[in-house]
């Protein structure tokens, strides 16, 4: 992969599937639709370990290796942002009709890999929405599972995005890891205004 093709992807110019297809139900209160290409992914995993960003946030009573893409590029954080209102949100207001957007509390690259961070407690999310995205699967383990509602992401190909409710019924974790190095993208949908 070149470091030109690198850049685009950071400036948000390619990268995003433009499939309009609406949301599939994988499970209760589950969503998943298409949202980044391979190629975004694989970029994506570049730029956040050339960072040399990647850490955890001691005050985070749910820590992970992980890394804002804010840090890598808040140009890149806006076109996320703006993609996810643009197309993401429209679909989702279809499984959830009373929801509105107001943009992402945030969106980071988490790593999992053995002798370092190697799993996630079982926690809940502080967002009206959340979403993870699988950004590779040359590894084993790991699994985002979700205990109540009997479902993990063990089978979503990469660059599919998955929503859940953020806060109290949807716990997960992720499983612990076997081999390899695994990277997903976790998005944040912000509260609505009257709630902070």
């Amino acid at each position: 992969m070149s470091d030109p093709y690198i850049v685009d992807f950071l400036l948000g110019r390619k990268g995003f599937v433009e499939d309009q297809t609406d949301v599939t139900v994988v499970g209760n209160e589950l969503v998943t639709l298409p949202f980044v290409t391979s190629e975004f992914c694989a970029a994506l995993i570049y730029a956040s370990e050339a960072s040399g960003q990647f850490g955890t946030n001691p005050h985070d009573p749910v820590p992970a290796m992980e890394v804002s893409i804010k840090v890598l590029s808040p140009l890149l954080f806006d076109r996320i942002q703006e993609e996810v209102g643009r197309r993401v949100w429209p679909q989702l207001t279809k499984q959830w009709p009373v929801t509105e957007y107001f943009g992402l509390n945030d969106a980071f690259v988490v790593k999992y890999r053995k002798g370092e961070q190697e799993e996630l407690r079982l926690h809940h999310d502080i967002a009206q929405l959340s979403g993870s995205v699988k950004l590779n699967d040359s590894y084993s383990g790991a699994e985002l599972e979700f205990p109540r509602q009997n479902y993990s992401n063990s089978l979503l190909p990469v660059g599919t995005l998955l929503v859940w409710p953020g806060l109290v019924t949807h716990p997960h974790r992720s499983a612990p890891i076997q081999s390899g190095t695994k990277y997903s993208l976790t998005l944040w949908f912000e509260l609505p205004l009257q709630l902070i």
